[in-house]
């Protein structure tokens, strides 16, 4: 597990963990909260962990995907960023966003290698190389242990779950912070404080999107 820090301490040092599958959207505004304070020098411990949506999906008793990963071609996005976070964590804000991007920005297909290729090749990365690690194997591996760890350890069935110690939630943000540390740092904080500070909260849902 590949945890990244600050170097400017704002308040106080927070560890937690947040789960992706970039097919997600809301996993995209989430990660783009914590990744925006991250590059302004949030003062936090972040584990970025994989999660499988197709593993979510996959009925009781049938195979799990990485037994079989060649059937689910929605599995090379993240296990791509695996690679880069394992292989080069320096790289690893710069790719992750440019996928979520790619995907959500630029409508592009995550499941054909070329594209995935390209989007990394513009995040400074060699995306040949990359590919090459996620055919080896292990990557696959990775992200199996993770996705089910998290499952078993804190019941996570989606994407963004933040997760601190024995407490998770699975958060749906409304907004980008639109490249404002200021609203990216506030906005993960709110929710740190009400997954450690007020347990009693379970579900908070409004009945339409606010305006």
């Amino acid at each position: 597990m590949v945890r990244f820090g600050a170097a400017l301490t704002l308040n106080m040092s927070r560890s937690f963990a947040v789960t992706w599958d970039y097919r997600c959207p809301f996993a995209r505004i989430g990660h783009e909260h914590v990744i925006t304070a991250l590059q302004a020098g949030a003062d936090w411990d972040v584990s970025f962990l994989p999660f499988s949506l197709d593993q979510a999906h996959v009925h009781e008793g049938d195979p799990p995907v990485w037994e079989e990963p060649g059937k689910y071609p929605g599995l090379l996005a993240n296990l791509a960023g695996v690679v880069v976070r394992d292989r080069h964590p320096g790289q690893f804000w710069t790719a992750h966003l440019a996928l979520f991007s790619a995907r959500h920005d630029g409508a592009l297909d995550l499941r054909d290698r070329e594209v995935i290729s390209k989007v990394l090749d513009g995040a400074g990365l060699d995306g040949g190389s990359v590919l090459a690690e996620v055919d080896s194997g292990w990557p696959v591996a990775v992200l199996r242990d993770e996705h089910s760890s998290m499952v078993e350890s804190h019941k996570v069935f989606g994407v963004p779950t933040f997760v601190v110690d024995d407490r998770a939630v699975f958060v749906r943000l409304m907004h980008r912070p639109e490249g404002d540390a200021n609203v990216a740092r506030t906005t993960v904080e709110r929710v740190l404080d009400l997954l450690t500070g007020w347990p009693e909260l379970n579900e908070f849902k409004h009945t339409t999107i606010p305006k």
